[in-house]
């Protein structure tokens, strides 16, 4: 070892430390030439470093690993191919407030302008982190080795405060390489972890509750702040004491146990006319941690979810961007929801200490939910084959845990599911919200399990999902990770059929050839989980799917379950404005293919 080795560490071994300190136990990512000196330090440290096929498996696995823990996941990139493969996911998450941080190497700092090897530079030199700037919290290059330690720390505490979200630390790669004193990292050592999140005072939370406690017809209306900031149960307790009933967005899906008696579901284009109509009618809405997006808001169209102006708002968030973005608002607070939410508790207790009952409308939310389970019941015990997408998500919720976490992707199993499947633990549902991105569940599947390692783990995914990146199949296989992937293989990309078939009357470049029952030539699924090591099972009869499910979860092995579907639309009492552009002045919406 030469002197100015034993002088001090390289940047990459003081990158690889600094994570050790933070205890993070994972790094998701795929190897290149300008990040092997990273590498090579994660040899010798007990993070274990996630070795993915595909950029984009690892930062959407990146993406739910997060979404479980809590806390900023990790991902390690190469440069330009790297990490533009890389981008989808990281975009994924800085639209759904993941917090993430995103290390990528470059090319060396002495060839900028030289256009060395896969350096992006065709209008500006140096500038492969511009990539990533119109969706990430802050992308910084590091142009010296001194200021990587303040880059890193300044770089976790943005992803983790405020509203949550991806940034990027570019390096050049010899910078990596280059041998520094730990002075720089010795100095923010002792520096906190996390930052204090902001809370509302006592003149403001007595200014709602007065509001709410007047209220005729007030509703609480949810998104997945609540789950970033995990406060399920400082929600639970506030509603309870206050009567509310509780609307959420897509996002805040399993804010609270679906079969709270004061839950009334998903709003807008999916939700059911029980929600919506609740919306419509309230005279306040308490809003908590949503940005009031198009699809759960019916395209913002009145009449249809929210009736704004009309219904007065309420509106906490931790980013003051969002309040009134879309809606006007009567109380705006900026505070972090768990903080809001406790204080808030507390003074309802104070001022009104019997809290507040309605059991008529909790029993009105408990005869919709028997009569909407009653109009499902054919359906949902279907023994049609190709499967109904209700059979489908009926045995699913028999088959698992309470606790069990499961991904979603696009179509039936992210819309279905938030329109009729319970989830009856805070928290245990992940999906692609405002990017909805096709792919997300399958890799997504892998940081979830990472992260809860005990818990079952359930990819509910389409044909068109699962096809996108089946290569975290052997990422699963090496980590023997016992996840089951659920294929609801409709033969399509199934929501864009139907909307193809109901305005245009054909299914041009969106079903595949042959049929759900008979594909022409089409991937076997369960064959290709079959060729990288997995279990796999093509399923030839409804009945085979819930033994077939004990099976997978008893088994604990990685296992692809390809269940032919039939492409029936999710039902709708919503509107979305795509609709109209398609064909105006007509009531047309989706159809079976």
């Amino acid at each position: 070892m030469d002197g100015a080795k034993l002088e001090g560490k390289t940047v990459a071994e003081h990158i690889v430390d600094f994570l050790e300190r933070r205890e993070v136990k994972h790094v998701f990512g795929l190897c290149g030439h300008t990040n092997i000196a990273v590498l090579a330090a994660l040899a010798e440290s007990p993070i274990d470093f996630v070795t993915v096929r595909h950029e984009q498996i690892a930062s959407h696995a990146a993406d739910a690993y997060a979404r479980v823990t809590g806390e900023a996941s990790v991902v390690l990139s190469h440069l330009s191919p790297g990490l533009t493969n890389c981008a989808t996911g990281v975009a994924n998450a800085a639209l759904d407030c993941i917090p993430m941080v995103v290390i990528a190497g470059d090319i060396p700092s002495h060839y900028y302008g030289k256009h060395p090897h896969q350096e992006v530079n065709l209008h500006a030199d140096a500038a492969q982190w511009e990539i990533y700037r119109p969706f990430v919290k802050r992308a910084w290059r590091v142009d010296r080795a001194d200021l990587m330690a303040e880059i890193l720390e300044k770089a976790f505490h943005l992803a983790e405060s405020g509203q949550p979200g991806p940034v990027l630390v570019n390096v050049p790669m010899d910078i990596f390489s280059e041998v520094i004193p730990s002075d720089s990292f010795d100095r923010i050592r002792d520096n906190t972890r996390a930052l204090k999140k902001p809370s509302i005072d006592d003149e403001t939370a007595r200014e709602i509750v007065e509001a709410l406690a007047k209220a005729e017809n007030p509703v609480a209306y949810v998104g997945g702040g609540i789950l970033l900031a995990q406060a399920s149960e400082e929600l639970r307790e506030f509603v309870e004491h206050m009567g509310l009933p509780v609307a959420h967005s897509l996002m805040g899906k399993g804010a609270l146990r679906d079969d709270h008696p004061l839950v009334l579901g998903m709003t807008g284009f999916w939700g059911t006319e029980l929600v919506n109509q609740s919306c419509l009618n309230a005279d306040y809405i308490f809003a908590v941690g949503t940005r009031f997006k198009e699809a759960d808001c019916s395209s913002w169209y009145p009449g249809y979810t929210f009736n704004i102006p009309g219904s007065k708002v309420i509106h906490i968030d931790i980013e003051p961007q969002e309040i009134g973005r879309n809606y006007p608002t009567e109380i705006g607070v900026v505070a972090d929801a768990k903080a809001a939410l406790r204080v808030l508790k507390r003074v309802a207790r104070e001022m009104y200490p019997d809290g507040f009952s309605r059991p008529a409308l909790e029993q009105k939310i408990a005869d919709f939910r028997t009569e909407f389970k009653a109009r499902n019941l054919e359906m949902a015990t279907s023994s049609t084959f190709p499967m109904m997408p209700e059979r489908i998500l009926a045995d699913t919720r028999k088959a698992l845990p309470e606790d069990a976490i499961i991904t979603t992707d696009v179509g039936w199993n992210k819309n279905g599911v938030g329109q009729q499947f319970d989830i009856l633990t805070p928290g245990s549902i992940l999906t692609p919200g405002g990017f909805a991105t096709m792919g997300f569940g399958p890799p997504g599947a892998i940081g979830a399990k990472l992260a809860a390692p005990d818990r079952v783990v359930l990819s509910l995914v389409g044909d068109g999902g699962f096809g996108q990146n089946p290569s975290m199949l052997a990422t699963a296989v090496e980590l023997d990770l016992g996840i089951i992937w659920l294929v609801m293989n409709n033969n399509a990309f199934g929501t864009i059929a139907g909307l193809q078939k109901a305005h245009y009357g054909l299914t041009y470049g969106t079903t595949f050839p042959g049929s759900a029952a008979a594909p022409a030539n089409g991937p076997g699924y369960a064959d290709i989980a079959r060729a990288y090591g997995a279990e796999g099972q093509r399923l030839s009869a409804a009945d085979e799917l819930l033994p077939a499910l004990e099976a997978a979860i008893a088994g604990g092995k990685p296992t692809v379950l390809d269940v032919p579907m039939i492409n029936n639309p999710t039902p709708t009492t919503g509107h979305w404005n795509i609709l109209d552009i398609y064909s105006p002045d007509k009531e047309i919406s989706h159809v079976a293919t």
